[in-house]
């Protein structure tokens, strides 16, 4: 195992914070079902509309936190739906490697099986390495150790990426990272996350507002 996961107890003092996670908006390449990781793609015109309207579903949360991907898209949902988060460059999307811009059925087609990048993985591409799921599930767990200290505080908020977030989602439920691929995420959609009973959990899941959106490979 790549990645060193959280410990098996509860995180110090029980935080009663929340975890409000945001998927950024739809871009061109979202809507096409394109893998988009690293490459810096900027939302669409309903992408900004979604981040908008996310806008209100996060006023009710004292942020004591607020920690964004560098990436445009992340960015800018995070501008639109008013949050003045910190750059973290942990929460980038999976590194796709030879996969980027390339939709699942594209891949398929070519290895002749149904292939998934939690059970398969992905390839070297020419300008990068690409990541496995727990390379990137390492990640996620570095920004957790920031995090939890933080919801003994208040609440937080993470700006990020659809698989990201999904593996992040897994790591701070105890799970294995492949978890992640039982999580579905819609662009411009919210998530909670919190301590119920000591216990990680799930308090609410891709919730949207409530425009409409084809879901997306990442």
């Amino acid at each position: 195992m790549d990645f060193d996961p959280l410990p098996d107890k509860p995180a110090p003092d029980n935080p009663s914070g929340k975890l409000v996670l945001l998927r950024h908006g739809e871009t061109e390449w979202s809507r096409a079902g394109k893998h988009t990781g690293l490459t810096d793609v900027p939302l669409t015109p309903h992408g900004e509309e979604l981040a908008r309207n996310a806008g209100p579903l996060l006023s009710g949360y004292d942020f004591v936190l607020e920690l964004c991907s560098p990436l445009e898209r992340a960015r800018r949902t995070a501008e639109l739906a008013g949050l003045h988060p910190e750059i973290d460059p942990l929460l980038v999307e999976w590194d796709y490697g030879g996969y980027e811009g390339r939709t699942t059925k594209e891949i398929r087609k070519e290895l002749g099986y149904n292939w998934t990048p939690f059970t398969h993985g992905v390839i070297r591409g020419e300008n990068s390495p690409g990541e496995t799921v727990e390379e990137v599930a390492g990640r996620a767990s570095r920004v957790l150790t920031r995090v939890l200290p933080a919801m003994a505080e208040g609440d937080v908020a993470i700006v990020a990426h659809g698989h990201l977030l999904r593996i992040l989602t897994s790591v701070f439920l105890r799970m294995a990272p492949r978890f992640g691929a039982a999580l579905t995420l819609d662009a411009g959609s919210i998530s909670v996350l919190a301590f119920y009973r000591e216990e990680p959990a799930i308090l609410t899941w891709n919730h949207g507002p409530g425009l409409p959106l084809k879901p997306s490979e990442s």
